[in-house]
């Protein structure tokens, strides 16, 4: 499903973000990528996305080189992906259900039974059911973390993001955190997890590709 061909990925710096890596992910597979800041995990995260594109080398998501393709082409093909950001990009001024509405309202596809329908069910999915009308402020952490994959799910991706989902969490609410995304693993979907606190990771008995300065390690 994902592949990455002798991928080098550069902002014009000295030191490349990436420096010729390559590996493939299967589809259903849950894979964490760890490693210290800066080691190059959210470039690839969001090479995989199409936000960015390789400077040397092949990116192919399901066969395609995002590299060969045009700008709206990509845009298309992230309909298919969610993304769980760093930064959360929580809108405040609006309450949860209309947080996790708003990626189906701009994609224009779903009439509002549908749009309903499936904003009830993603947050369902993350617990935040009862919470349908609080206002992000209002909401814990681990809460406001729940609400961001719930606004990655709510498109039904086949492929699911997360750069650094606990980052901000402690260790109880980051290990149900993680939990979430193992159960939507189990039921299909494609999952890369960013992580650099490796601590949380080694009870899971997935895959984990280590980043070193933009390299793989170990």
């Amino acid at each position: 499903m994902i592949q990455f061909n002798q991928v080098t990925k550069s902002y014009g710096t000295s030191n490349n973000a990436l420096n010729n890596i390559s590996f493939s992910i299967n589809k259903g597979e849950l894979v964490f990528l760890a490693g210290h800041s800066g080691a190059g995990k959210s470039t690839i995260l969001k090479l995989i996305a199409g936000i960015e594109i390789a400077s040397m080398g092949s990116t192919i998501i399901n066969g395609i080189d995002l590299a060969q393709i045009s700008q709206n082409q990509r845009t298309f093909i992230r309909q298919h992906v969610g993304i769980v950001f760093q930064d959360h990009k929580i809108l405040f001024d609006r309450n949860v259900f209309d947080n996790v509405r708003l990626g189906l309202d701009i994609t224009g596809l779903y009439n509002k039974e549908e749009t309903i329908e499936r904003v009830t069910s993603a947050l369902h999915a993350v617990g935040l059911e009862h919470k349908i009308k609080t206002h992000p402020q209002e909401l814990s952490g681990g809460e406001q973390q729940r609400l961001c994959i719930a606004r990655a799910v709510v498109h039904k991706p086949k492929i699911l993001l997360a750069d650094e989902p606990t980052a901000n969490l402690d260790r109880e609410n980051a290990l149900k955190i993680l939990e979430l995304f193992k159960a939507f693993h189990k039921a299909g979907v494609t999952i890369i997890i960013s992580a650099h606190d490796e601590t949380l990771l080694s009870d899971y008995g997935k895959r984990i590709l280590y980043l070193n300065n933009g390299q793989f390690r170990g």
